[in-house]
């Protein structure tokens, strides 16, 4: 997904480590999972293991028991929808140490930042293939990083065949979540309109009907909009952290998680992915109404994102050793099912795992 979860951020729900049950009671979800217990939704994959957005990263997601896996997706310029957190593909692929492709290099404003790199947009799907992904934080996840240069960029469809295939092979039902990534941003600028290839995608596919396995997620409304009118497919809106969707200006992520603004969501989607601090409180140490305001609006509520690393908690749940090491996650992993949401974007999926169907025990 498209958080941008500075440390500063996440600093608040330090005081989370305090009261925090040690089970929950059964909680409403989707059919691919229990009902006692949350969905399970692979963050970009097992990302806390293999480079995200690989279809190593997906694989070992569904083998560690992933409901959902979720690929962000970007597109090439010759209009295929690949897997990648960012249409800047530098942070992410050796694109930068190809001689090649130097000439490819350009500033762009992403959403009112002036960004530097080498842009998917620029690509062909063939050009895409030549490049190998690297793990983003390396610095944070070493032993991924050690999966450097292995793998391909992934599209859309080899993620469906892969989902296909371990269905097959497991007998279970496995989900899918992809993000589009800067719609409205991509059709101004260049004239790509990824609702469109989204729509072609899931009825290529038959992914476009209400009871399939699948939710579509944007930080953005009009996108929303425009595939709930071509599509049956459930759509969730992403929240961030503060401000509002870049396509609708006037709009303020604090005033749509209101009851009314939740009510108005739910004309259009069919769930919402909010910051997991819209969804605890830092002051009380407990839950806002915020799940329960969503769930009563008809809404599912899918926060984002519950990781094990020191370099990604508050400070009172890090634990010794550098940014790589395990801090005292589940403390704030249980907090966060304690709020009755319906699933949860994680990027530890093992550890998750083992974690709720210890507190559903």
């Amino acid at each position: 997904m498209g958080e941008r979860l500075l440390l500063n951020r996440i600093a608040c729900l330090a005081m989370l480590v305090l009261a925090v049950p040690a089970s929950v009671s059964a909680q409403p979800g989707a059919e691919l999972a229990p009902a006692d217990r949350p969905l399970v939704i692979a963050h970009r994959g097992a990302s806390g293991e293999r480079p995200e957005h690989t279809l190593a990263a997906y694989e070992r997601a569904i083998d560690q028991g992933a409901d959902f896996i979720e690929p962000d997706l970007v597109v090439t310029k010759d209009l295929h929808l690949i897997a990648r957190h960012e249409n800047e593909l530098s942070d992410t692929t050796d694109v930068a140490s190809r001689e090649e492709f130097a000439d490819r290099r350009r500033t762009k404003n992403v959403e009112g930042q002036q960004v530097a790199g080498w842009f998917a947009e620029d690509f062909t799907l063939a050009e895409i293939r030549t490049l190998r992904t690297r793990e983003r934080v390396g610095n944070i996840r070493p032993a991924s990083a050690s999966f450097n240069g292995l793998y391909q960029v992934p599209t859309f469809a080899e993620i469906v065949d892969l989902v296909r295939a371990k269905e097959s092979e497991t007998g279970r039902t496995i989900g899918l979540y992809p993000e589009l990534k800067h719609p409205t941003l991509l059709l101004e600028q260049e004239g790509i309109d990824m609702v469109d290839l989204m729509v072609r995608e899931l009825q290529r596919f038959d992914l476009d009907d209400a009871d399939d396995p699948v939710f579509v997620q944007v930080f953005e409304v009009g996108p929303l909009q425009r595939l709930n009118a071509r599509v049956d497919t459930p759509l969730v809106l992403l929240i961030g952290p503060e401000g509002g969707p870049y396509d609708e200006p006037e709009m303020r992520w604090a005033e749509m998680i209101t009851p009314l603004g939740l009510r108005e969501i739910a004309q259009y989607a069919d769930g919402i992915g909010p910051w997991l601090g819209h969804v605890i409180d830092p002051a009380t140490m407990q839950p806002t109404g915020l799940v329960s305001d969503a769930q009563a609006a008809g809404l599912k509520v899918h926060p984002w994102t519950l990781r094990t690393e020191n370099g990604f908690l508050p400070v009172a749940l890090q634990g010794p050793g550098g940014p790589s090491s395990p801090g005292a996650y589940d403390r704030l992993w249980r907090a966060a099912i304690a709020t009755g949401a319906d699933g949860f974007f994680v990027d530890n999926v093992g550890e998750f795992v083992a974690l709720i169907e210890g507190v559903s025990d």
